[in-house]
């Protein structure tokens, strides 16, 4: 088990929440996120259907900025991360996506009036989003 400090609670330490218990501290104590508006586990519906968000990056008006998507260190990073992190967007058209195993990341930034996207070289600090 390990302490979630967003979700205040223990939560079973599988290879997954391993990545995104240290990407989440990562993103707090060392890209100045504040721990207030990120979220973890966040559920969304389509219909009937749940799915659920590894990580929200809100704004101050509580409006979505950022989705993390996080695998397991075992997990390469494929097509099919980005295909599923791209449905989550469809509903919240957020600025930034993000996927991560916890050796590799890829992260862009997303430009819906030209209908394009980004890769960045890094996870931005929190102050320049």
């Amino acid at each position: 088990m390990i302490f979630d400090f967003l979700r205040r609670k223990y939560v079973a330490l599988t290879p997954e929440e391993w990545v995104r218990q240290h990407f989440v501290h990562f993103l707090v104590s060392q890209k100045g996120y504040p721990k207030t508006l990120l979220a973890n586990e966040v559920e969304l519906k389509v219909g009937e259907k749940k799915l659920r968000c590894d990580t929200l990056l809100y704004n101050q008006e509580a409006r979505p900025r950022m989705i993390v998507e996080y695998k397991a260190p075992t997990v390469t990073l494929q097509q099919k991360t980005f295909d599923q992190i791209s449905v989550y967007n469809l509903l919240l058209k957020v600025d930034y996506l993000v996927v991560s195993n916890g050796l590799s990341h890829y992260v862009c930034r997303m430009d819906y009036s030209n209908r394009s996207y980004t890769f960045l070289k890094d996870i931005p600090d929190y102050g320049s989003l």
